[in-house]
């Protein structure tokens, strides 16, 4: 790890990246230019002790899963990720197959969806990004680790996760999960990782494995979706994913219906923020 380096890289990066460019308001005067090492912590999912810590040079040395993080916060191109994870004395993730780098011009569009809940998933259904409406309508999505990154792995592995769904929705949501996921194993085939998330699952989920005995293959690109939120109660949206020019990567729309009661909802959404699910 070489720490000198990796700290004046951090810096550098920072620098160079306006708030506007990560949905961030430019927030009043700013004494240096750039963002706020707050600012990176907070979308990197860390504690602004340990990210100061980095650019002092004096950290431990960071895990692969949160240079990735870091990455994305700073919306580095692959070559300058490879770079940090270099830097970070780790071998860079693969270009290809499981690569979860999220290209800046994918950032941008999410960035821009400021009014509806979007994020950037893979096709195993791990969140990558999130805009803070996503955050506010679904809560915190990048931070688990393990399996458990995957929404697919949760849904049938932990009971608060189908909480948020209404009973009666449950059922559709697990054959389209499913349905999806072995859509996925198809455009990776001998894939490692997919390999584990499909046998993780059936080894601990009864309901997933009788459906994946079902063969049934199709790629969920649009749906509707009703979330029950703890402070509006039951909101009804279409779930749209929009084409990339990756087949493993994908930006996730909610849009309400023109007219319908989550126009409103939103709103209020936007104003109450994510800290209902943090209190």
């Amino acid at each position: 790890m070489e720490r000198t380096d990796l700290a004046g890289f951090l810096r550098r990066r920072r620098a160079l990246l306006q708030p506007a460019a990560v949905g961030l308001p430019a927030g009043g005067r700013r004494r240096t230019p750039g963002l706020r090492r707050s600012e990176v912590a907070q979308l990197a999912s860390m504690s602004p002790d340990y990210y100061a810590r980095l650019e002092q040079g004096r950290s431990p040395q960071p895990s692969a899963l949160m240079l990735a993080s870091l990455a994305r916060a700073l919306r580095l191109t692959v070559d300058e990720r490879d770079h940090l994870f270099h830097l970070a004395g780790h071998h860079a993730p693969p270009r290809i197959g499981g690569d979860e780098h999220v290209s800046r011009g994918l950032f941008r569009l999410l960035d821009g969806l400021r009014d509806m809940p979007a994020l950037i998933a893979s096709d195993l259904n791990v969140v990558l990004a999130q805009n803070p409406m996503a955050d506010a309508l679904l809560g915190e999505q990048t931070s688990f680790s393990g399996l458990a990154r995957s929404c697919t792995y949760r849904w049938f592995t932990d009971s608060e996760m189908r909480g948020r769904y209404p009973v009666e929705d449950h059922e559709h949501e697990s054959r389209a999960l499913v349905d999806d996921l072995r859509a996925a194993l198809a455009a990776r085939p001998a894939d490692p990782v997919a390999d584990e998330l499909v046998g993780a699952l059936r080894a601990r989920s009864a309901e997933f494995a009788e459906l994946w005995a079902q063969h049934d293959v199709a790629v969920r690109r649009s749906d509707r979706k009703r979330i029950l939120h703890p402070a509006l109660g039951l909101i009804e949206l279409d779930f749209d994913v929009l084409a990339t020019d990756r087949h493993d990567q994908r930006l996730i729309v909610y849009s309400p219906a023109p007219g319908s009661a989550a126009v409103s909802q939103l709103e209020l959404l936007a104003v109450l923020g994510p800290e209902l699910f943090t209190s």
